[in-house]
């Protein structure tokens, strides 16, 4: 598949290994443990791919959604520990934030502008496909202004 603002091919991304389908014998928490676990994390103020992070490196959970039957954020959800905001769309704008910062001081850095319309233009799209969704407030538009105050 061909990148989107690139006009060259690229991989689509990594899978995960077919044969992983149950939990492996090695992990020595069960599922109650593991929510558990990403409730603590979560109440923390860890983000759900460091919660998943954490519990891959600390406590040997190679695949949550294997070993619990559901994915770090319906875990969060049921329990009503989920952000307002979707993290990817969190990280897009902390991106763009110091895009414009930077810009503000190196304002013929023309590389890194159009690096900034490329990460808004990717937001915008991610804010209309999570309208549709559901999962953002609504009327809630991107704007830099309310971003920085919002994010920072």
């Amino acid at each position: 598949m061909a990148r989107m603002h690139a006009r060259r091919k690229g991989k689509s991304g990594s899978t995960h290994l077919i044969s992983r389908k149950k939990h492996p014998e090695w992990s020595s928490l069960n599922p109650r443990e593991i929510e558990s676990h990403i409730l603590d994390l979560a109440k923390v103020g860890k983000s759900t791919s460091e919660i998943g992070m954490v519990l891959r490196d600390q406590y040997a959970v190679p695949d949550i959604k294997i070993a619990t039957g559901k994915k770090v954020s319906r875990i969060l959800d049921e329990n009503n520990m989920l952000s307002e905001f979707p993290e990817d769309v969190k990280n897009l704008i902390s991106t763009a934030l110091q895009l414009r910062k930077h810009l503000e001081i190196h304002k013929k850095d023309l590389k890194n502008k159009r690096n900034l319309q490329l990460t808004e233009s990717k937001i915008r799209r991610l804010t209309r496909y999570y309208h549709s969704q559901h999962k953002l407030p609504k009327g809630w538009k991107y704007s830099p202004k309310q971003a920085k105050l919002m994010f920072e």
